[in-house]
């Protein structure tokens, strides 16, 4: 059995190779213009996907939201792990903080320029969830615990959250802002700030879930 999926992809790879990938019509020309004239946006994508099709994003907001609290649900009764080992060495710690600044400087990029190229809020949120967890595998995880109760992290993940609702809502009974010169850095309306909203959950959730995961289960 295992040959003929072998051989499909073989094939399949085969004909991306060899096969001469068909020029967009004039009607994919002409919808994909409309989408960027319609959100006022060069990025027909985050067009799409916070304003054609804003319903999916509203639900995928709250699943990841639904996701941290069963997370938190799941292990409450769970003992913190007794023993927390994180990397100590000189070269893994350089080399983890320096990772941890170039993803968060790649989320911030993305977070705020996602509506003009490629990227948008869920990748800038991965980037940040990822330069978090970076700097937790080579911190005490007593200082990450600090810092985040100390910022009042969950409640302005909860407030990030409310906020995206409003907006979308907004958005989806005709209630926009002015969309602004079709490149720009301040265009689009509401969709440059719902992408900077949904970096800021995505980043802040997964600061929660880094901590939940190391503080009950450990880090290796």
């Amino acid at each position: 059995m295992i040959w003929i999926y072998l051989l499909a992809g073989v094939a399949i790879f085969l004909k991306i190779l060899l096969m001469p990938q068909p020029a967009p019509s004039e009607l994919e020309f002409s919808i994909v213009e409309a989408i960027v004239q319609d959100s006022g946006v060069p990025n027909a994508v985050t067009g799409i996907i916070f304003r054609n099709r804003l319903y999916d994003t509203i639900f995928e907001v709250v699943v990841f939201t639904i996701a941290i609290m069963g997370a938190y649900f799941l292990l409450a009764n769970e003992k913190p792990s007794a023993k927390f080992r994180r990397f100590t060495d000189e070269p893994s710690i350089v080399l983890a903080r320096l990772g941890a600044t170039i993803a968060a400087l790649v989320g911030i990029e993305l977070a705020i320029r996602g509506h003009l190229s490629p990227g948008g809020g869920f990748a800038a949120g991965v980037a940040g969830g990822t330069a978090i967890g970076l700097v937790a595998i080579t911190s005490s995880s007593e200082l990450m615990q600090s810092i985040y109760q100390r910022w009042h992290t969950a409640r302005w993940e909860k407030i990030s959250v409310m906020i995206f609702i409003v907006l979308a809502v907004m958005t989806l009974v005709g209630l926009e802002l002015p969309h602004g010169e079709l490149g720009s850095l301040v265009s689009g309306g509401v969709i440059p700030i719902l992408n900077i909203l949904v970096a800021l959950k995505v980043a802040l959730g997964s600061w929660a879930v880094i901590l939940v995961f190391i503080r009950y289960r450990g880090l290796l």
